[in-house]
């Protein structure tokens, strides 16, 4: 699914990044549990690295109560490769949960005295719940929260003590998003605003990963025996059991999608991961043909241009 959202502020947002990441000594990226490496900006990867060195980073696998347990643990593995790297499952509206990263933070820099304080950045995408994160890091409202992605739209620094001062960051997506299926867990999870997706192409997809992943899930929360294998028949059979009726008593498909996909963002339907390590994988093979294939088609195109000139 193409994404064509990218507000103004997040083009100045990352400008802003790279200005003041030489002052910063690490960097915190909250992702959405539910799907790690598409909630993970690639854009962060690079700023992290200049001149041949890479700054540390914490990675925190928010909302981490919504996704499947297994899942999360075995992308904590696969981050901590990276030895830069290391990746926490949290929920950010759990205090006790939230605390312990300031101990993390300061055990990245053992031999750094209080009276020189660790500056952090703190990133991420919109909508994984940074803002709620930052709050709770606190101990009192500092950044806007909200259900709708960019609610945050300008920097700003906050000390939280210990020695740990947090450089807070507007919610940043990427001009292009050259995964397909990146595209559509972003929309799954509202981390796209949903002026710019259509709720049945979003439905759509999510069904057909639960009825493959979580067939016992949709059994039980639908109250379905016998669990249809199309995406369709099953958005028409549940549709109907709860009304969604258009004109000439058809199931009307935005507005089942709908309910779907928001009982999924809430939990309802149960923990639910969209992405496996193992998924990103074989995936990424099929990304790097397809842009493989568009650079050579956009070459012949600018070689035959400079024959017809």
């Amino acid at each position: 699914m193409a994404i064509h959202w990218y507000p103004g502020h997040m083009h100045k947002a990352r400008k802003e990044m790279v200005k003041a990441l030489p002052s910063v000594d690490l960097v915190i990226e909250v992702l959405d549990a539910r799907i790690p490496y598409s909630s993970e900006n690639p854009v962060v990867a690079d700023l992290r690295t200049k001149n041949g060195y890479t700054k540390p980073c914490i990675k925190l696998l928010n909302k981490s109560d919504l996704a499947d347990p297994a899942t999360t643990q075995a992308w904590c593995d696969a981050f901590e490769q990276d030895r830069n790297v290391k990746a926490l499952p949290i929920m950010a509206t759990q205090t006790g949960q939230v605390k312990p990263l300031i101990a993390a933070c300061r055990q990245l820099f053992p031999d750094r005295k209080l009276d020189k304080p660790i500056h952090a950045m703190i990133m991420g995408i919109p909508n994984v719940g940074k803002s709620t994160l930052i709050n709770a890091l606190a101990g009192r409202m500092i950044a806007k929260t909200g259900n709708e992605p960019a609610v945050t739209k300008n920097q700003q620094r906050i000390d939280l003590g210990n020695g740990i001062v947090l450089h807070d960051t507007p919610g940043i997506l990427w001009p292009k998003i050259e995964n397909e299926n990146s595209g559509y867990r972003l929309g799954c999870i509202g981390s796209i605003k949903d002026t710019a997706l259509d709720y049945d192409d979003i439905g759509f997809y999510l069904v057909e990963h639960l009825l493959e992943a979580y067939p016992s899930l949709l059994k039980q929360r639908y109250d379905i025996t016998n669990l249809p294998s199309e995406p369709l028949h099953f958005l028409e059979h549940i549709g109907a059991n709860r009304g969604c009726l258009g004109a000439g008593g058809r199931v009307d498909l935005v507005k089942i999608c709908t309910i779907v996909v928001n009982e999924f963002r809430n939990g309802t339907l149960g923990r639910i991961s969209l992405e496996t390590p193992e998924m990103i994988e074989k995936e990424m093979i099929e990304v790097e043909k397809i842009i493989k294939e568009k650079a050579e088609k956009k070459a012949t195109r600018k070689k035959n241009f400079k024959k017809k000139k």
